[in-house]
């Protein structure tokens, strides 16, 4: 889509247009899903709408003048307004109804320099107080100072006053962080509250290794079918339990059979997360980190397909080295410099998460949303979101492929529209109904 508009937008107009300055603080503040309307400022356009596929439109607005703006590569061309223009531009509107993208785009500003120059051609003092009254209300405080001074400096008169209707957190100090580590910090903390809400309460950390193991061993094959049948393959508990007992023929009829390999990776990875739980509760080994443990977790899964010739052996390698698109998603997952950024922050986050839950839903809802590697990503979500639940006081639950189209459009509502209640309250309630009960009863095949 992004570089389908570029492309109508570039044939059409030239250079000559960007996205409005709202939508393009959205973007630059690491917003990944894109409006269902775009606003392009063109002085060629004449206020139309051009309609698109789902939903989506164009409105062409006719600007009397245009910003300064930039062709952005990792947004598939669509021209940004520059950040010190497009902060400049908006209404204090923009800082209420966009807070997270406001706070993470004044985050983006390293001085003033750049927002005076805006500030003091234009002769926006009350622009200037606004701006002032954010930075301040961001803990930046030198630089509120500073553009408040240059412009009395210049005879103009600065009433300052913040336009957030919340009080925002400070921003962070130290070393700058890119826009999607921010918007994923912030984004957690906004969602852990409503995910808790939606979860019922963990019970006590367990204390019986063995017992919880033997839960986990007895929904195996159950949650194999359905975790598989999920991602396409077509397996059968009889495949299922034949590689489990080492009774499948990789040299034979197995050879080629993408299911069974499928299935024998599912299986690898699941002692691998079996192992994690066991060392996690026994507390004997706090250097094997979540990071060290989801690397083979991926390894174990996607090793027999190697083995195979399905993939190539550079697959094993570990972050994705290509941008992905999720088929029928209005969301794109991140860029893969910025997959490098944000997973270490994730396991930070899941790491100091205290409430077992919320790192079980938000893992796994975050992992899948950065879609850290080319393929088994929504399996490793899922062995990651049970991992936390088994090592938390959550029975190990399995999300059945009859659900798939529920699950799958809670994920999307997560992604595209920030609104994690759907998949929290789903997730919750396939706890409560597991929770008594024993493995999912299995169909006969996958739909």
């Amino acid at each position: 889509m992004r570089n389908f508009i570029s492309g109508y937008c570039d044939a059409r107009f030239g250079n000559d247009w960007h996205l409005s300055p709202e939508q393009s603080l959205q973007l630059r503040s690491g917003e990944r899903a894109l409006p269902l309307q775009l606003q392009i400022w063109t002085k060629g356009g004449h206020n139309q709408l051009v309609t698109l596929p789902h939903g989506c439109s164009l409105f062409l607005y006719r600007a009397p003048g245009l910003l300064p703006s930039k062709a952005e590569p990792d947004e598939g061309g669509l021209r940004l307004v520059e950040l010190a223009p497009a902060l400049v531009t908006v209404s204090a509107g923009f800082y209420r109804q966009q807070h997270v993208a406001a706070r993470i785009a004044m985050s983006l500003v390293e001085d003033s320099t750049e927002l005076l120059t805006v500030l003091l051609n234009g002769s926006h003092s009350v622009v200037a107080g606004r701006l002032a009254g954010a930075f301040r209300a961001l803990g930046r405080t030198a630089l509120a100072d500073n553009i408040v001074q240059t412009m009395k400096s210049a005879a103009y008169v600065v009433l300052e006053s913040s336009p957030f209707d919340v009080i925002p957190s400070a921003l962070p100090g130290g070393r700058p962080e890119s826009p999607y580590v921010q918007r994923l910090r912030v984004t957690w903390e906004q969602m852990r509250e409503i995910a808790i809400e939606n979860l019922p309460a963990p019970n006590a950390r367990p204390t019986d290794i063995v017992q919880t193991l033997k839960d986990v061993e007895d929904r195996y094959v159950s949650d194999a079918y359905h975790s598989l049948s999920i991602e396409g393959y077509r397996v059968t508990p009889e495949l299922i339990e034949r590689v489990r007992s080492g009774n499948w023929d990789p040299d034979g009829q197995d050879k080629d059979a993408r299911d069974a390999i499928a299935a024998k990776g599912y299986f690898e990875a699941h002692t691998e997360v079996c192992t994690f739980i066991e060392r996690t509760l026994k507390g004997s080994s706090p250097s094997y980190a979540l990071h060290e443990a989801l690397g083979s977790w991926y390894r174990a899964l996607l090793s027999p397909s190697v083995q195979a010739g399905l993939l190539k052996p550079s697959d094993l390698a570990g972050w994705r080295n290509e941008q992905v698109y999720i088929r029928g998603a209005m969301h794109v997952p991140l860029s893969k410099e910025a997959v490098r950024d944000c997973m270490p922050v994730l396991f930070d986050l899941i790491t100091a998460e205290p409430h077992p839950g919320v790192r079980a839903v938000l893992g796994h809802f975050f992992f899948v949303y950065i879609h850290p590697y080319m393929d088994g990503n929504g399996r490793l979500g899922r062995f990651l979101m049970n991992a936390m639940l088994a090592t938390g006081g959550y029975v190990w639950t399995v999300v059945p492929v009859e659900q798939r189209k529920t699950y799958m459009e809670a994920l999307e509502a997560a992604s595209a529209g920030h609104d994690i209640t759907g998949f929290a309250a789903f997730i919750g309630q396939l706890i409560r109904e597991q929770t008594h009960t024993g493995p999912l009863p299995l169909r006969a095949g996958p739909e």
